[in-house]
């Protein structure tokens, strides 16, 4: 859902694709505070969920959410309808913890699994009804 650091220098050649497809998307942010945002952004405010159900009917190619509270939030909704965890080979024994306060347990069901070279695994869940 997030991606987080790796301590490695990456050549800027092999980020090109993944920075013109990162500047290129629209992104919305939520926040209570800000008054403006940039980078092809558009503020979202107001009732949260009626905010995320109207970008749904919109959004072609689904939204992708990050961060630690508002997945919480939105999965406190149940308007998350598939949940995408990258699992690194390193214990680092500090951080936020995912889901932490959700008042109600919600049971996936394991949709795709990818291995990579690094020993990191991308599971895909999906919420069971």
């Amino acid at each position: 859902m997030a991606l987080g650091d790796t301590g490695c220098t990456v050549h800027s050649v092999t980020m090109e694709p993944f920075a013109r497809t990162i500047n290129a998307a629209k992104k919305y942010v939520v926040s209570s505070t800000l008054d403006r945002v940039d980078w092809n952004a558009e503020l979202v405010r107001g009732d949260l969920g009626n905010a995320v159900q109207q970008l749904k009917r919109e959004s072609g190619k689904g939204l992708f959410v990050g961060g630690v509270k508002l997945p919480l939030a939105l999965a406190e909704l149940g308007l998350i309808d598939e949940y995408e965890f990258v699992v690194q080979p390193r214990l680092v024994g500090h951080g936020p913890t995912l889901f932490a306060g959700l008042s109600k347990r919600i049971d996936l069901k394991l949709v795709s699994r990818l291995e990579f070279g690094s020993g990191a695994v991308a599971m895909r869940y999906e919420p069971r009804t």
